[in-house]
């Protein structure tokens, strides 16, 4: 037979957790101090007399993603789970949806919102449904490529996200590598930029993609880039670009000729950003990520299960041992 103690703490348990009533309400039906309730919840749970259990929730995954927040100071970050018979677009798919949940709950209004481009962001913001109204400005944070499927362009990205959540929009009318530093320099001192700058010195969130492996010259912005560049790139060790600026194993930007005539925002003021995320996936990408994450550059990652244990492994992170476990 239950002791009265038992009988109240169960009583107690029912009426918070069931009924749904304040601990001030019970405090005021039961005649009992609201700190007496809150303590007696407290040891209902304790006592296994209440049982909380969360459905779906992975809490492997929200480890993993715990100790990559706390290790590299990000104000958020998200692990979508992987399995072994995922394909590459379903994982791509994968992030792309968990991509744009992350905008819809972070975007605010009145905001300003700097977006670079590429395949992912173009699937990411594909994936935003529910158009909702935020008064906010979306403006490209590089210039455009040479020529390359619409889709892509940071400029249809920038014009889908003002459309998806009643914004204006800034486009850039330049393409991301000039010809000369001159060249570059006389439209980024032109009054026509001055707007774009000003912009980019004032964003609220950056959204960026980060680049594959310097090798890959089919991408669809690098046949502005001369054989002299490639030479010079693959010398300093480049290993892959964010927002089309290229950058070592240790994420340090290579400045040279071809940053000179590159039309983008600088990773160090991408890092300045209030909210700065990645959004990327694959293991190829795993040193850019970690480098990106290590530098500062972004404080805000979504990417997937597989290329976390990567990043694990290529960081030698003990951590690893223990999640495999």
């Amino acid at each position: 037979m239950k002791d009265d103690k038992y009988k109240l703490l169960s009583q107690v348990a029912y009426l918070y957790f069931i009924e749904d009533i304040s601990q001030q309400k019970i405090s005021e039906k039961l005649g009992i101090y609201r700190t007496t309730i809150s303590r007696l919840i407290k040891e209902a749970r304790e006592k296994g007399i209440v049982e909380i259990n969360v459905r779906d929730f992975d809490t492997k995954i929200y480890a993993l993603e715990t100790h990559f927040q706390m290790k590299y100071h990000l104000k958020f970050i998200q692990v979508v789970p992987t399995d072994l018979i995922d394909s590459d677009q379903e994982k791509d798919e994968g992030i792309s949806r968990a991509g744009a949940a992350f905008i819809k709950q972070r975007l605010e209004k009145n905001s300003i919102i700097g977006v670079s481009w590429g395949r992912t962001l173009a699937q990411t913001i594909g994936c935003i449904e529910n158009r909702r109204n935020t008064h906010s400005v979306f403006v490209p944070i590089v210039g455009g490529p040479s020529h390359v499927n619409t889709r892509y362009h940071v400029n249809t990205l920038v014009y889908e996200l003002a459309r998806k959540f009643g914004g204006s929009s800034q486009f850039v009318n330049a393409t991301v590598v000039q010809e000369s530093k001159a060249l570059k320099e006389g439209i980024s001192q032109s009054k026509y930029f001055s707007e774009l700058h000003d912009y980019w010195s004032r964003l609220d969130l950056a959204i960026v993609g980060i680049g594959g492996k310097l090798t890959v010259k089919d991408s669809q912005w690098r046949d502005l880039i001369t054989s002299d560049d490639y030479e010079d790139l693959e010398q300093r060790e480049a290993i892959w670009d964010c927002c089309c600026r290229f950058v070592d194993r240790d994420g340090k930007v290579l400045k040279g000729s071809l940053y000179e005539r590159t039309i983008g925002m600088d990773l160090t003021d991408l890092s300045r950003v209030p909210t700065s995320v990645g959004i990327a996936r694959s293991k190829p990408k795993a040193k850019a990520i970690l480098a990106m994450l290590k530098r500062g550059y972004i404080n805000a990652l979504i990417t997937d299960e597989e290329t976390a244990l990567e990043i694990l492994k290529i960081s030698d992170d003990l951590y690893l041992q223990e999640y495999l476990a």
